[in-house]
């Protein structure tokens, strides 16, 4: 891979093994995570009853979120799990976003980042499901229609974690590769600027929508 590629790896040997971590991805999520806790101090900071612009969109992303969760599972279920629902949306928006700013690479470019979330959303809606239901209820909808159906189930809820992260990680990682190859044929003068604006403002928002979607869609499917 060369010495440049070492530079952005931390190996670490495990049992005979060796366990390679992207230093690259880990700094940009930090950065993302950074500039979400700014935005957020700026946000809450000195509320008003007339909100600041800064104040507004954030309000406004809150209620919709909140509205979306409340109307999936309920109001009871929305309280809790709306925060989770919030903050997994804006951490997907800013690191979609992230590849605009010069030097700066999308964290959900890595496919152990978004494979990473979509097993975290796995974990939470099986328990989920565990604690709304019970642990005898819910093993027991893995054996419906028919008992002998318990793998294809079982290998329906483990494709869900493949769909939901291959998603992601594939469009954006499709546009980072289509404006390289486009960058390359026009010297970078006309075409990517709007491409970055394309794949980053518009296919960025909408991924991570449908992501954060989805997940509330699993959540309240387990929880029903």
């Amino acid at each position: 891979m060369g010495e440049l590629g070492k530079l952005h790896q931390l190996i670490i040997p495990v049992f005979g093994h060796n366990i390679t971590i992207n230093l690259e991805v880990v700094v940009m999520t930090w950065i993302v995570i950074a500039l979400l806790i700014i935005l957020g101090l700026f946000a809450s900071y000195k509320r008003k009853i007339l909100p600041r612009p800064i104040q507004a969109l954030g309000e406004l992303i809150v209620s919709m979120l909140y509205g979306l969760t409340e109307d999936a599972m309920g109001k009871e279920l929305a309280k809790t799990y709306a925060p989770l629902i919030c903050a997994l949306f804006m951490f997907l928006l800013v690191s979609n976003w992230l590849g605009m700013i010069p030097h700066l690479e999308e964290p959900t470019k890595d496919l152990n980042t978004t494979l990473g979330l979509g097993i975290m959303g796995f974990f939470i809606a099986h328990y989920a499901g565990i604690r709304s239901k019970g642990f005898k209820a819910y093993i027991k909808e893995y054996f419906q229609p028919i008992f002998f159906m318990m793998p294809l189930n079982l290998i329906g809820e483990v494709a869900k974690i493949v769909s939901i992260s291959f998603r992601l990680f594939g469009n954006i990682m499709g546009g980072s590769i289509i404006i390289l190859v486009v960058s390359y044929l026009t010297y970078s003068l006309v075409l990517p600027p709007f491409l970055y604006g394309f794949f980053a403002l518009f296919v960025g928002t909408i991924q991570a929508f449908v992501f954060t979607m989805l997940t509330v869609v699993y959540i309240s499917v387990q929880v029903k």
